[in-house]
């Protein structure tokens, strides 16, 4: 029963597992990947077929966004994963990125230059 408790204890404490995106118009789920953290959409808001429109990469614009990786290359460093990216497909540009647990939510910041944004996500019940 103990070891039920503490591995249950393990994988609320993980950032492994499902998202919803501080807008509410995404799941993302974020998993391990040859010894990187990464989180894919799984889920959007406007529907599955909801395309890549603001890519920098015009040969990517017509891709949909369900199963594009908008976290890629985290690393855990202490109770953080950095020197990662993320994507954001509003805007179509990547940042550097950080993510981390704030209790049972979720930070995920992005950075440019000195410039920072964090959103908070929640996990998805």
């Amino acid at each position: 029963m103990a070891i039920a408790i503490a591995s249950l204890t393990a994988s609320a404490q993980s950032v492994i597992g499902k998202w919803v995106t501080e807008e509410g118009d995404a799941n993302v789920e974020i998993y391990e990947n040859q010894g990187t953290v990464c989180g894919k959409v799984v889920w959007l808001k406007a529907g599955p077929d909801t395309r890549d429109t603001k890519n920098p990469d015009t040969n990517l614009r017509q891709r949909k966004l369900m199963g594009v990786n908008l976290l890629t290359g985290l690393v855990k460093k202490g109770d953080k994963y950095e020197d990662g990216k993320v994507y954001d497909p509003h805007s179509g540009k990547s940042y550097k990125c950080a993510i981390w647990l704030d209790g049972k939510d979720l930070k995920v910041r992005g950075y440019l230059g000195p410039f920072r944004k964090t959103q908070t996500w929640k996990r998805k019940q």
